[in-house]
């Protein structure tokens, strides 16, 4: 049994909460889950104390008995200084895509497209001038 402490959403449409839960991986986001640890409610101000909320013993006792943290929760433990959490950085995402490349080539394409546009015109007269 896989544990897993993740968010569940909890909050009204467009007015979003959730639950910090320790689950079984296998479960549905918002399903079943064993215990719940803590809120977040992204609407309040980020300097409110209110903002998130986790028992961080709870925390702490799961984590000892292997529960894996999402990415969101594992931001929120490491910012209580629970959990030291890896730097993510992927290089790739700033670099454009080929659809990006090719949109600065599409100011050159009319250009190239001209030069070809009049050759043709001129072979049908030099084949009339013979």
């Amino acid at each position: 049994m896989g544990l897993v402490i993740r968010l569940t959403r909890v909050g009204a449409k467009k007015r979003p909460q959730y639950r910090v839960v320790v689950a079984d991986s296998r479960y549905p986001r918002d399903g079943r889950f064993l215990e719940k640890i803590g809120t977040y409610s992204p609407m309040l101000p980020k300097e409110g104390g209110k903002r998130v909320q986790i028992d961080l013993d709870r925390a702490k006792h799961w984590l000892s008995k292997g529960a894996q943290p999402s990415d969101r929760v594992a931001r929120f433990l490491d910012a209580a200084g629970l959990l030291k959490r890896k730097p993510r950085n992927n290089p790739q995402k700033a670099k454009p895509k080929k659809k990006g490349e090719e949109g600065g080539d599409a100011a050159a394409a009319p250009a190239a497209a001209a030069p070809a546009a009049e050759k043709p015109a001129e072979a049908p007269a030099e084949a009339a001038a013979s």
